[in-house]
């Protein structure tokens, strides 16, 4: 599927899959960079072979690992992971299950696509290259002829949860459909927090929401990386029709 992608070259930046383990490395080190130096979350020690810390997990080996490049530097600064289902069946999971029973999505599975360790370098959050991943993913779901993906938002807990709590009493209202709820399998403790403040949702939750994807239930507590999970759930026959045209041109 991946030989039908070629990269793509887009304001200064190209988008492409990575190709090979240096590329993925590259990817793993910015994810380092972003989860683990930025974020503060506690990841497992790996070393790419140099000795430069990188994110690496079990799932890698299995996903297909969008990447953006800067033109300039030739850095990568951007990345998505994918996981399409015949590699989740192969390993016998998606990485969600560990955060989420999945158990209502399971008449979906063998058309359903999962993103994950979604990050942009913090010298380029300004929409263009999380943009451009996208495209990449709408491209991906047309050549694969997927119908369906997921993906958790992460909210931080830096506060102790508050925004989150706060977010999740906001948006509760609009979920998606009961028989596509998920349940997490440890919750945020939402009741014991200050659910009240006025909060707006982070630009990945709001990306997720525009381009027509829905909430799945209640948000996932994750300690290693000291964050709030939303399971979020995007059909392209839902999507909104404004980036439908943007992705895919029709």
């Amino acid at each position: 599927m991946l030989k039908k992608l070629a990269p793509q070259v887009a304001s200064g930046f190209t988008l492409s899959f990575a190709r090979g383990e240096n590329e993925i490395r590259e990817a793993q080190r910015l994810r380092y960079k972003v989860f683990a130096e930025e974020m503060g979350a506690s990841v497992p020690r790996n070393f790419d072979s140099e000795g430069r810390p990188i994110d690496r997990d079990m799932f890698d080996k299995y996903c297909d690992h969008l990447i953006v490049r800067d033109n300039a530097t030739q850095q990568v600064i951007g990345t998505y992971r994918i996981l399409p289902p015949h590699a989740a069946k192969k390993i016998g999971c998606y990485y969600s299950e560990s955060e989420f029973f999945l158990t209502r999505l399971l008449p979906m599975r063998h058309n359903l696509v999962e993103l994950g360790r979604s990050c942009v370098h913090q010298d380029y959050r300004n929409g263009a290259v999380i943009m451009l991943l996208w495209k990449g993913i709408a491209g991906y779901m047309k050549a694969g002829g997927y119908e369906h993906l997921i993906g958790c938002a992460s909210i931080s807990m830096r506060d102790g949860g508050h925004t989150a709590a706060s977010l999740w009493k906001k948006l509760e209202g609009g979920l998606a459909a009961p028989e596509y709820h998920v349940f997490p399998r440890l919750a945020l403790p939402v009741e014991k927090l200050d659910s009240s403040l006025d909060v707006e949702a982070p630009p990945l939750v709001k990306g997720y929401l525009r381009v027509g994807a829905e909430i799945c239930g209640a948000p996932a507590w994750d300690p290693d990386f000291n964050s709030a999970d939303f399971l979020m759930l995007m059909s392209l026959s839902k999507m909104n029709p404004r980036y439908r045209k943007h992705f895919f041109g029709d």
